[in-house]
């Protein structure tokens, strides 16, 4: 039995025989607006300072606010795409090659842009600025739009678009972390090779390595390949000095990754590397690898010292993996003005 009750100021609803929970029915928007902001009232240090959303058609600094609709496709039926850039220093780093693959996973979504390239990177970098955020990260988003609940998105008015800055701390990894061989299936090619927000693989793949004592995990595919990780890239060094990175046709080819192999031939040319490539590695050959790296964009690579509970090389973080590590994170710092991008801060 459901009985409900109101008065001038409050009304709820009472479930059962009135002692079971009693869900409270706001009255007016300002009174959900304080419950918003007592909710955010008790977080000492906001951890994002700014939103955009097409949907309010502006910037947004109030983080009660930084909601978007709950009809949102994206939201219900996972149509949306995402990308992500670092902001390092006051700078946007390689935003113009992330916002590019955002666009081609959007039009593999079958998902059209509000606005052109140009005004989402103008939008992106005044977002920016508003924020003040000088270390973090920028995500963004582009959806099917909010509209209804069903499956098509023809009933969605436009598309939309969000993005948020998340203040945090991007730090060069030093320490090496464990690793698992995951046994939640991987995406098939046609969506792994689209940055979506279809993550649900992904996070169960991460929450399998928790449960494990890992940090993450690595996956193989039907062929027995090496494939990817669950939010980056993996990559290689062969006792022969050989940087190994998998083949792009069934993964996501990193920006970060592809970055890391233009900068890679500094090494060949010392003397430090032998050779650069992209091929198929089975699970045997990438685990008699001398040294073992994720790489991605926030991190910007991270050793791995132990797959499996066996060791990666000596098991230690390798001088080459740190060399690789050094040189896109001098990139990131101080490399060329065609990977960073100058926010103009008030």
């Amino acid at each position: 039995m459901e009985t409900c009750s109101s008065s001038s100021d409050k009304k709820t609803v009472e479930v059962g025989n009135g002692n079971d929970f009693k869900v409270h029915v706001f009255s007016s928007s300002s009174e959900l607006l304080e419950k918003l902001h007592e909710n955010w009232s008790s977080v000492k240090k906001k951890p994002y300072p700014a939103m955009y959303s097409s949907i309010f058609g502006g910037i947004i600094l109030d983080p009660a606010l930084m909601v978007i609709p709950v009809d949102d496709h994206m939201v219900h039926r996972g149509h949306g795409v995402f990308d992500t850039a670092v902001i390092l220093n006051g700078h946007l780093y390689e935003l113009d090659v992330h916002l590019n693959r955002f666009l081609r996973s959007a039009s593999k979504a079958r998902i059209s842009s509000p606005y052109p390239k140009s005004t989402l990177r103008s939008i992106l970098i005044q977002l920016t600025a508003a924020s003040q955020c000088k270390k973090g990260t920028l995500r963004y988003w582009l959806s099917a739009g909010p509209g209804d609940f069903l499956l098509s998105p023809s009933g969605c008015s436009s598309s939309a678009f969000y993005a948020i800055v998340i203040e945090e701390d991007i730090l060069q990894c030093k320490e090496g972390v464990k690793v698992i061989t995951s046994t939640i299936p991987m995406k098939s090619p046609e969506f792994a090779t689209m940055k979506n927000v279809n993550y649900l693989p992904n996070v169960l793949s991460k929450m399998e390595a928790e449960d494990k004592g890992a940090f993450a995990s690595i996956w193989v595919d039907e062929e027995g390949y090496i494939a990817e990780g669950p939010n980056v890239n993996v990559a290689f060094l062969n006792t022969d000095k050989e940087l190994i990175v998998p083949l792009f046709d069934k993964i996501l080819s990193g920006c970060t990754v592809l970055r890391l192999l233009e900068l890679a031939p500094k090494l060949v040319e010392n003397g430090r590397l032998k050779g650069i490539r992209t091929d198929n590695l089975t699970v045997d050959e990438a685990k008699s690898a001398s040294e073992m790296m994720y790489v991605g964009s926030s991190l910007p690579i991270l050793p791995i010292t132990m797959w499996d509970e066996h060791p990666i090389g000596d098991g230690k973080v390798g001088d080459l993996t740190m060399a690789l590590s050094d040189l896109l994170w001098e990139d990131m710092v101080a490399g060329p003005e065609t990977q960073r991008i100058h926010v103009p801060y008030v």
